[in-house]
């Protein structure tokens, strides 16, 4: 790995790739075709022929600091396995796709054993670089692809993407929880909240909420802010609109102008994450989702958080969480370039 870019941001090199590429005759990885990310070290994004920039930011800070269970930031290196042995085809092109690396966040003070208060400026630390790795990909108009870490991370995403754009972005989010907490310091409970506060969100719309997760305090700042939502029940326990439907609905209030797609991995029934459910959508759902938010041409970013196998007791965990999500960023990439 090399350093460049951020101060906590490793780059990928060619040889970390073939690593972890099984080789077969007859067949091509994606892997194998990949762009590394270090090979663009010195140079300008706008150089690089992908269209898609893959970051790690294996974290689990943000979920700490909202008082909720770590475990988010093993999630990238199950992915990396995984994605790199994809097979390529005339659908999917490893040379569409810049593996630019991964943070390493855990050396910052406090990251391990800090209190809230100091956990709380960790996030605040992560954003600016978060921010900064991303508002330099969007302005090379490339569409960043974020795996692991907490949902704090939205805020990153979308501030680096507004400053890229020069203006507000619209962001779609499929979650059982909103995410909309008060400005009480940062986590991964209220990074939409802030980023509207400050300007760089616009249109919020989200598919899927749980009623028992999200408080009636939250739900009137939501509304008094004119962010969009479906919930859980309303979609499967009470069939008032259907799930294809909801997400069009969601897809129709942010499409207009450019925006982000989130798939928290909480949503995703018994899938191994910082706040797992007995309830929730399928693994398809959650593809189907993707390919529709992936479809339209102002998706600008994917950000697939929470993911965190490292909780699980089984041993398979690991690789079948890496394989559903090397789904959904297959399944997005395919929607942008082949639909």
């Amino acid at each position: 790995m090399e350093k460049s870019f951020n101060m906590h941001l490793d780059l990928i090199q060619s040889k970390d790739i073939w690593k972890l590429c099984s080789q077969r005759k007859g067949e091509t990885k994606l892997g194998e075709k990949m762009l590394a990310g270090s090979d663009y070290a010195d140079s300008d994004l706008q150089n690089c022929p992908a269209q898609f920039v893959i970051v790690g930011i294996p974290e689990d800070v943000g979920p700490r600091a909202n008082e909720g269970r770590g475990g988010a930031s093993s999630a990238w290196k199950e992915f990396l396995s995984k994605f790199l042995n994809v097979q390529e085809t005339e659908l999917l092109s490893g040379q569409d796709i810049l593996l630019l690396g991964a943070f390493n966040f855990n050396r910052l003070e406090g990251y391990e054993f800090g209190s809230l208060k100091q956990l709380r400026k960790v996030v605040e630390q992560i954003d600016e670089e978060v921010t900064a790795i991303i508002e330099r990909i969007v302005a090379a108009n490339k569409i960043p692809i974020v795996i692991g870490g907490g949902h704090n991370n939205c805020y990153g995403l979308l501030k680096g993407t507004s400053k890229a754009l020069q203006q507000a972005i619209n962001c779609v989010n499929l979650d059982p929880h909103a995410d909309y907490r008060p400005l009480e310091g940062r986590h991964s409970g209220n990074g939409f909240s802030y980023a509207k506060s400050e300007g760089f969100l616009e249109k919020y719309s989200i598919v899927g909420l749980h009623e028992n997760y999200n408080s009636q305090e939250m739900i009137d700042r939501m509304e008094q802010d004119l962010v969009d939502y479906s919930t859980y029940e309303t979609i499967f326990l009470r069939n008032e609109i259907d799930f294809e439907d909801a997400v069009n609905i969601s897809l129709t209030f942010v499409g207009a102008q450019p925006y982000g797609v989130e798939l928290d991995c909480d949503a995703i029934e018994n899938f191994p994450s910082s706040a797992q459910t007995p309830s929730g959508i399928s693994a398809l759902q959650a593809r189907q989702y993707l390919h529709q938010a992936g479809r339209l041409p102002n998706a600008r970013y994917l950000h697939l958080p929470e993911a965190a196998p490292s909780l699980s007791t089984d041993e398979n965990a690991g690789p079948q969480v890496g394989k559903l999500l090397s789904y959904f960023v297959s399944d997005f990439i395919k929607a942008k370039t082949q639909f």
